[in-house]
């Protein structure tokens, strides 16, 4: 079973920083990063549309330039990184995926991606048109559909825009979305699980990774019970 450092591993460093990424890349298979531009047009790792929560800075990512952003604190010392700091940290070491927060931006992040492909990437966001987009420009990478609300069909939307993955929010998964999900060839991949019940829960159900905050303790928990392998 897939484990995904969500944010890097945001419970063990400072969300979307090389800090907790390399935390994170002790423990899970794959580590995760939020994607938006700077004003500049840069990818950086921050998973807000503003760097109010994570920094000590205030506005929206966009208006920021690379230099003015990563002249903020996101934390223990750490800075916003750019989407080439974390290829460059990932490269043959971990797995990556990549949510893209804001349509529009695949192509950009897409080339970035070509010039330092991670051992294992998948692409993700909760925009169908996103995820469509950066499998038409990168098809050799896994795509994966988020979704949070009720979904009427998630499994025929994803199917529609070439998904190969569905990442519910973990409330919505249950035996039949996964069992539906794997009829059509699709993995089931949800977040964010942090406590051991709910990973023995989704070890029971079948499904084929998640994210968490904590991958060490996501890690532990399943050396320490029953697993199912990746598919």
């Amino acid at each position: 079973m897939l484990i995904i450092g969500h944010r890097g591993a945001r419970a063990l460093g400072p969300e979307n920083t090389l800090r907790a990424l390399r935390r994170g890349m002790a423990c899970a298979d794959l580590v995760e990063v939020d994607l938006r531009l700077t004003r500049d047009g840069i990818p950086v790792a921050i998973h807000d549309a503003t760097v109010d929560r994570t920094t000590d800075g205030t506005g929206p990512v966009k208006g920021y330039t690379l230099e003015d952003l990563t002249a903020l604190d996101a934390g223990e010392g750490e800075t916003i990184p750019t989407l080439q700091a974390v290829l460059d940290l990932v490269h043959n070491e971990s797995g990556l995926v990549v949510e893209i927060k804001e349509p529009g931006t695949e192509a950009i992040i897409v080339s970035m991606l070509m010039g330092r492909m991670p051992e294992r990437l998948f692409l993700v966001s909760f925009h169908p048109e996103s995820v469509a987009m950066a499998k038409r420009l990168l098809p050799g990478a896994q795509a994966g559909l988020i979704y949070s609300g009720e979904a009427d069909d998630p499994v025929g939307l994803a199917l529609s825009v070439q998904a190969e993955i569905i990442l519910p929010r973990w409330d919505r998964v249950s035996h039949e979305v996964v069992e539906r999900a794997h009829d059509a060839g699709l993995l089931v991949v949800p977040w964010v699980l942090n406590g051991e019940d709910d990973i023995e829960e989704a070890v029971r159900l079948g499904v084929d990774g998640f994210a968490s905050d904590d991958p060490c303790a996501a890690r532990r928990y399943l050396q320490g019970g029953a697993t199912s392998p990746a598919r």
